[in-house]
């Protein structure tokens, strides 16, 4: 069922014990707490009341003997149906925050992950970053299987004088990746083509090159979450059991041929193949690093030319 077509169901039909905040906190707990954690709960509350009501946390501690209308008590309840069902609090209200941009998702995109805002952090913090001038004009930065175009978005809000490309395959992830970086403020030159077959339109040399591209095996499905595996594109997750590296391949090709002299190339991996993904890269002559997340797991590689 459309939003327009709940909206207008009967209010009379809510379990909510009344409209008034502690009951909407309270049943949310009640019904979801088992399914994610309180604590899990207590942070899509604090979304919700940001995106529907504009609260802040402070509010919503502050408030809770106060009542909302109906309307947004509807919208309450069809969040708590969703979240039932294990659909992502990003799709519910519409965004994510991602290094300080607010970026639009669907499930056109894959919505961003803590771990990849880590990389781009690093990228744009410290030593990791390429070139003796990244701020500087004239510096151009690639993002190859850009999805919602968050790295993209976030490279150019850190290196407002870079020249920031962003590809991918898909139409619908492009059309979105072009709202963000508007509502963003930045320019990102967008190409759609498949990093597999190569990307024409590309020219001359990149000081980096970065990719989130699809990396988890088919044979890897069952071990993911419900709100992952129902809810974000396959095309942007997955890779055939008998290729996984398909795309890291493409990424060598490319960075072989556009990564400048003193550029630096990251990428996303999986972190079952981080040996095997680094591998592809000094097989094509660049020196590689393997990166951990903050969970301590090997989540992204680095690479130089030889």
């Amino acid at each position: 069922m459309g939003l327009m077509g709940r909206m207008g169901m009967n209010t009379r039909n809510l379990r909510f014990r009344s409209n008034r905040v502690r009951d909407i906190v309270s049943l949310f707990h009640e019904e979801l707490d088992g399914m994610y954690g309180s604590g899990e709960v207590g942070v899509f509350l604090d979304m919700l009341f940001e995106a529907f009501l504009g609260w802040d946390k402070v509010r919503l501690l502050t408030s809770r003997e106060q009542t909302i209308d109906q309307s947004d008590l509807l919208r309450f309840h069809w969040a708590l149906e969703d979240l039932k069902q294990y659909r992502p609090i990003q799709h519910i209200i519409g965004y994510t925050d991602f290094c300080g941009c607010r970026i639009k998702v669907s499930p056109d995109v894959l919505i961003p992950r803590p771990e990849t805002e880590e990389i781009v952090n690093s990228l744009t913090s410290n030593s990791l970053t390429p070139g003796p001038s990244p701020r500087g004009e004239g510096s151009r930065m690639l993002d190859l299987c850009t999805g919602s175009g968050c790295i993209a978005i976030a490279l150019k809000r850190a290196f407002p004088g870079a020249e920031v490309t962003a590809v991918d395959v898909s139409p619908a992830a492009l059309e979105m990746a072009r709202e963000n970086a508007g509502s963003n403020g930045v320019e990102v030159r967008f190409l759609q083509a498949d990093v597999l077959n190569g990307v024409d339109g590309l020219s001359g040399s990149y000081g980096l090159i970065v990719s989130n591209p699809p990396y988890v095996r088919d044979c890897e499905r069952t071990q993911m979450q419900r709100n992952v595996l129902d809810y974000d594109p396959a095309l942007a997750l997955f890779v055939p059991d008998d290729d996984p590296l398909r795309f890291y391949k493409a990424i060598a090709h490319i960075a072989k041929e556009h990564l400048a002299e003193d550029g630096l190339l990251a990428v996303e991996i999986n972190e079952a193949l981080a040996e095997e993904t680094c591998g592809v890269f000094r097989e094509e002559g660049f020196r590689t690093e393997v990166h951990l997340d903050f969970r301590g797991k090997c989540r992204w590689v680095t690479a130089r030319r030889g």
